[in-house]
């Protein structure tokens, strides 16, 4: 602060605001950090959660690969150590990705993997949008989310249907063979979908349970379009999380980037709260 302006320390940056438009300040302690082993166990039930089909060890680090189908599982997982000196990591990243003919790309969870942000930022890599993950209890997606009998019943499947896929594929572009692979490549997984009188397919999500921690990894939750604002997310995750505590589940996580505002306002009313976020890292062109 000087005598003019006060500096603040921003997510997004740094912000300058003149002292004569400040009508009140208070210093807010900085957010407690979880362990980082806290942090790499999750990472590593997420991947479980969402498994490439070619996977790779580069010491404590992740190589995967899946035909570009998401970032998640097109992206080395930055966790732990590389067991070389984090430039020969990265050299080792990109001649991996190369060979398959893909851009690399690194996940890098924050804060836990600030030094391979730095290196890369050296590098000229570009960043994706920032993605919270977030987690909260089980229990209350079944005890404060009301059961809705007013709309149709979830139902629960141990593999997708093609309409399932369908609506997947609305939102997420077409589906290679390997996108199948991944959606259904866990041991614990569960499929629900809601269907209006007709038939039509109102809403889906998935599940995932992983990890000696026993957590549920919700994805692909979506809706269609004609059938928003009803509650159907609310209702299909309620489904979700009744079939994973019959798995173990105590606590459940979600991906979700930080610029998804309707997104991130319901995971919030739910209960999920950010553990810890992340950036995917693309290398410049030149690099593929």
């Amino acid at each position: 602060m000087t005598e003019t302006e006060l500096t603040l320390a921003t997510a997004k940056g740094t912000l300058r605001v003149p002292l004569a438009e400040v009508h009140r300040a208070k210093r807010v302690p900085a957010a407690r950090r979880p362990p980082a082993a806290d942090v790499i166990a999750l990472e590593l039930a997420a991947n479980d959660a969402w498994p490439a089909p070619i996977q790779a060890r580069l010491g404590g680090w992740i190589l995967r690969a899946a035909d570009n189908w998401t970032g998640r599982a097109n992206a080395a997982l930055a966790v732990g150590d590389p067991d070389r000196t984090l430039g020969a990591a990265i050299d080792a990243v990109e001649q991996w990705y190369a060979a398959k003919g893909q851009r690399p790309m690194i996940n890098t969870p924050m804060p836990l993997a600030a030094p391979v942000n730095a290196a890369l930022d050296a590098r000229g890599w570009t960043a994706r949008p920032l993605v919270l993950v977030q987690t909260g209890p089980v229990q209350p997606l079944l005890t404060e989310v009301a059961a809705r009998r007013d709309l149709p019943p979830v139902e629960l499947a141990d593999s997708p249907t093609d309409a399932w896929y369908a609506m997947v594929a609305a939102h997420k572009g077409a589906l290679p063979a390997t996108a199948r692979q991944i959606i259904t490549g866990v041991p614990d997984v569960v499929f629900a979908s809601v269907q209006d009188e007709t038939g039509n397919l109102l809403a889906v999500a998935r599940g995932a349970v992983t990890g000696p921690d026993r957590w549920l990894g919700l994805s692909l939750v979506q809706t269609a379009p004609s059938a928003r604002r009803r509650g159907l997310g609310r209702h299909v995750m309620r489904a979700v999380a009744q079939w994973a505590t019959q798995r173990g589940a105590a606590r459940a996580y979600l991906q979700v980037e930080e610029n998804n505002a309707g997104a991130v306002g319901l995971y919030q009313s739910l209960g999920f709260s950010t553990h810890h976020t992340y950036l995917t890292r693309e290398a410049p062109e030149a690099v593929r």
